[in-house]
Formats: C-alpha cells, structure tokens, sequence
C-alpha cells in the first residue's frame, strides 16, 4: 500500500450476475486486504452484496430508483463513514455522483470506471467526464473510444481487469462438477467436445447459427442466460448431430470450463472480459469476437483466435481449426494461460487501481 489507508466507497446499481460483479467484488476484496477501508454501495439483494457480506466488507444498502433521494443518501453516507474516495461502475452510480459534484455537495475524490464500450450518449459522456476526477478505462480499445467520443483524455487511466488466481484454482468440489456435467449433457458424457460460452445476453445468436457451418458435432453449453424466443428458435433449428444447453446464472461458473475443450464469447461491447480472462487462466484456447476490449486480451493466432462478430460461417472455421487440430490448440491456450496470469492479475490490477485514486486525491487536495 502507498501512503496512508483510505476510506473508499465502491458504488454500483448493478451488481447482479455478471463478470463485472465478479471485478468489483475481487477488487474490493483485495484494497482492504492492502489496509482500506472498503464500503460497498449496491442494492441489498443482490450477488454483489452477498459475495462483500461474505468476505466481511461493509455493505451499504442502496435504493437506486430515484436518482434525487439517491444522491441525498449517497451525500449523507460519504459525510457519515468518512469516505475519501468514490468509485462509481454503472451508470445510476456516475448520474448521481455527477449531480451532487454540479451541486458543490461532493468535495470527495470521484472515479469513474468504464467496464464496456460506451453506449452513453455523447453529452452525458463527455458531463461525466469532466465531473469525474479520474476515470479508468478497463482496456485500451475502451480509452480509444471515449477519446473519440470527446471524453477529456487528460483525466483518463487505462488499468486493465485482473482476475484473482486463487479463486481460479482453487478445487473445484465434485458435486459441482457433477452439476455442471448434468446441465450440459442431461445425462452421460456422449465423446462431442463441449463449446462453452459464459456471459449474459451477448450474441450467442452468432454461436448457435455457426452450428450449421460446423461438421464435427459439438455441444454448445450457454452458461448464465435462460433462452428467449430468438435463441430458442435457434437452437431448435441446430442440426441434430449438435446438443445445446442453457444453463442459468450460477455463481459456481468455473467447472464447466474445466468441462470444456472451447471458451467463446461472441460480444460486441466488451471492455474486457471476464469470463475470457477465467478461461485463459485455466487453460481454455478461446475463440471471441475481434470487437471491443476482446482485441486487446486476444492476438488473433498467438494467445486465441479472433473471428468477424456476424459471420457465422468464420466462427464455425474457427471452432473446427481449434477442435480439429490437438497441437494447435495446445499452443493458444498455453500462451494464453501466460499472458493472463503474467499480466492479468488482481494484485497488478488493484495496485494500478490505488495510484488512481491517489491521483484523484490530489486533485481535489
């Protein structure tokens, strides 16, 4: 830790099941293990509330909804615990912290961190940016496009998602693996390797039209999203020598990648996955769309493969170069297990992090 320890308020409307609840809550975990005091500000029934409770971080219960007696709230929170630092995820967060800055109530340090591409319109966009002391982009293709997009480059930091290691390989109970196993193949394991794609709604309208293309029979297990009426028309019309499943959200995500010969993860808004991050660390050769923070993670050939998001043709060449070829994909996925746990980790990521808010500290000092 540099300097003296901070109070800090990490704020987030979101917080449900998504990678970046994950980040938060691994980041959060690993400041206070550096000295901090770390608060978290969520909604109280949700997977990131529970995960802080149960690494014993202080949890503040937020009401999202309105952002005038939100922002009254979150003033009165940072004014009563003491907090030197706020770090807002999403965009509620960024709206009500915005306010209360314009309103002279927020003397405190404000970061800004971008998880996705910006989808913000441009005016709220470049408002944030010139209220937020700092603000993170969480790879460089998201700075690139906040820059073209106005946002003021002087106050922007690139520190790019870390995972936490310990989590990752940490063993994985047999009563899980016999869950996963039973979610993907609905009873023995049948010989077709298993395609894994991890992630909320994000494209796997592309992965499940690929199967079409893709002669080698597979089975395709979307884990974290129940399927609406145009993915299950999609995968009611895959050809039968393919299985597809869909599994829910669970929070016990890892053992289907050790179920699996392929992580995908067809998304066109990424800042920087997750879910590929997980699946590098362990191994896993991915193939992901070559859009957003994706093109920063992956090098098309080296450490995975990078396929056009609509071409479901390109992804099913992908898929059958990867499976088709033992040596190959032994290649990518080594070199990708290096990349993520050399420069990938929570503590880089959670150091970087720190000497931001030190940054943003001296600037309102």
């Amino acid at each position: 830790m540099t300097g003296a320890p901070l109070t800090i308020l990490q704020l987030t409307h979101y917080g449900d099941g998504a990678g970046s609840t994950q980040s938060i809550a691994s980041l959060s975990q690993y400041l206070a293990r550096r000295g901090h005091r770390v608060l978290v500000g969520c909604r109280p029934d949700t997977v990131l509330a529970r995960l802080a409770q149960d690494a014993g971080l202080e949890v503040v219960p937020l009401d999202f909804q309105r952002l005038g007696p939100l922002a009254d709230t979150l003033a009165g929170t940072i004014a009563a615990r003491g907090v030197q630092v706020i770090n807002a995820h999403d965009t509620k967060d960024r709206r009500a912290l915005t306010w209360l800055r314009w309103r002279r109530r927020l003397p405190q340090a404000l970061v800004v961190t971008r998880r996705t591409m910006p989808l913000t319109s441009p005016f709220e966009l470049v408002a944030v940016g010139v209220t937020a002391d700092r603000t993170i982009a969480v790879s460089p293709t998201v700075a690139r496009a906040l820059r073209r997009r106005l946002y003021p480059a002087g106050r922007l930091r690139v520190v790019p998602n870390g995972i936490d290691l310990a989590r990752v390989d940490a063993p994985v109970p047999e009563d899980d693996i016999a869950r996963a196993r039973r979610a993907i193949w609905d009873g023995a394991p049948d010989g077709r390797p298993v395609i894994v794609i991890v992630a909320r709604r994000k494209r796997q309208d592309v992965a499940l039209r690929a199967l079409a293309h893709l002669e080698r029979p597979v089975v395709l297990a979307c884990v974290g999203i129940e399927p609406d009426t145009e993915l299950a028309a999609l995968a009611r019309a895959v050809p039968a020598r393919h299985r597809v499943a869909f599994v829910p959200f669970t929070e016990r995500a890892l053992p289907f990648y050790r179920l699996a010969s392929v992580a995908a993860l067809p998304s066109t808004i990424e800042g920087l996955s997750q879910a590929l991050l997980e699946a590098m660390a362990l191994g896993l050769p991915v193939v992901a769309s070559d859009a957003g923070g994706n093109q920063d993670l992956v090098t098309s050939g080296v450490t995975g493969v990078l396929v056009p998001t609509e071409d479901a043709r390109a992804w099913a060449a992908a898929f059958g170069r990867v499976l088709g070829d033992a040596s190959e994909a032994a290649r990518l996925a080594a070199a990708g297990r290096d990349l993520v746990r050399t420069h990938h980790t929570l503590e880089r990521t959670a150091e970087r992090t720190e000497a931001v808010y030190l940054e943003a500290l001296a600037r309102r000092g």
